[in-house]
């Protein structure tokens, strides 16, 4: 015995209608109407000037409508109604002077002030007496002026002193940026921002912090930059070095000995010949030397700002050498020397 058969159909269909149908539900969907929404133009806004809420979607039958300040109906704070088929407008409470409304609902604020800052509703009445609203903002930002920077420190001394650079003045919603020698702050342990990056604290100053510092201030509707501050670091003296080097010399040469140390000021220079006080120049210079020239040649480098000073010695040999042609760095006694060496030599041939 076979299966049971399917009960007959009551109401046969085509398979072809059925698919039509299906294909219908699945496209058709019920007409949507557009929603009320307002665009601020623009959303921010530099004091001073104006912005307009642009109403857009107002619905057809719109008999009127009014604007609060502040993101919900309030009778308190409406600034401005109006009715299309009369076009009368009647200011509300909130209402300062600076507002202008429009036929398609949108509102213009002029001068706007900070204050002026956040949302503003727009309510539509529709003929049936239901209403719609929609909630707009905006931000009202100052034109920034030209920062500048205040210092505690100038002229600080390496690994002595820390320096504080604050960027004036304080403004609510200010970004600020601090430029070294028109480049960003390098990274660095030493250098911290704080007080909302307004301030720069160098710690523990070095050398390679010298240089033009300027901080910028921005805002979504201005920036300006401040005038540069040079940070003068004062350093050294570090250990000198006594040029040229050759500590070798023949009697009756000129010896011209020179003396540099890097130093923020520039260091002040002294020469000492086997420990006695010889000059206060950079260069040391000696003609026609003897052999009693001979000795310790040392140079002392002073900073009168930090306070410090370094010293280096260089030896210095004056002695009677071959002449020319013979062989280099033999003294005297080396020559009598070998002078004897070749007498007997010759006495035993």
């Amino acid at each position: 015995m076979g299966p049971p058969s399917a009960p007959p159909c009551r109401i046969c269909v085509p398979w072809k209608e059925v698919l039509l149908t299906a294909s219908l539900l699945t496209f058709w969907s019920p007409p949507t109407t557009a929603q009320l929404t307002i665009e601020s133009r623009p959303f921010n806004v530099a004091e001073g000037k104006e912005v307009l809420l642009l109403a857009h979607n107002l619905p057809q039958n719109t008999l009127g409508f009014n604007w609060y300040k502040g993101e919900r109906v309030d009778a308190k704070r409406l600034i401005v109604a109006y009715v299309i088929g009369t076009q009368q407008t009647t200011p509300g409470p909130a209402h300062s002077g600076r507002e202008m409304i429009y036929s398609n609902a949108s509102l213009l604020i002029q001068n706007v002030t900070q204050n002026d800052t956040g949302s503003y509703t727009l309510q539509a009445i529709k003929e049936d007496l239901v209403t719609e609203e929609a909630t707009g903002r905006f931000w009202v930002y100052p034109e920034l002026p030209k920062p500048y920077i205040t210092s505690n420190n100038s002229n600080p001394v390496e690994d002595k002193d820390a320096v504080d650079f604050t960027c004036e003045p304080d403004i609510h919603s200010t970004t600020y940026l601090w430029w070294v020698n028109d480049q960003s702050l390098p990274v660095s342990p030493r250098l911290q921002l704080s007080n909302g990056n307004r301030t720069l604290t160098l710690l523990s100053v070095k050398r390679n912090d010298a240089g033009a510092y300027e901080c910028e201030i921005q805002n979504p509707v201005s920036a300006n930059l401040s005038d540069p501050v040079i940070l003068n670091v004062l350093y050294g003296p570090d250990v000198p070095t006594i040029s040229p080097s050759n500590s070798n010399y023949r009697p009756g040469e000129n010896l011209n000995l020179s003396c540099h140390a890097a130093s923020n000021p520039t260091a002040q220079y002294s020469w000492f010949v086997n420990g006695t006080f010889q000059q206060s120049t950079q260069e040391l210079f000696i003609p026609n030397i003897t052999v009693n020239n001979s000795g310790s040649y040392m140079c002392q480098a002073y900073n009168s700002a930090t306070g410090l000073n370094r010293t280096t010695v260089m030896m210095i040999t004056v002695s009677v050498f071959f002449p020319q042609g013979s062989a280099p760095g033999l003294s005297a006694v080396a020559t009598v020397g070998i002078m004897i060496g070749v007498l007997a030599r010759v006495a035993l041939i």
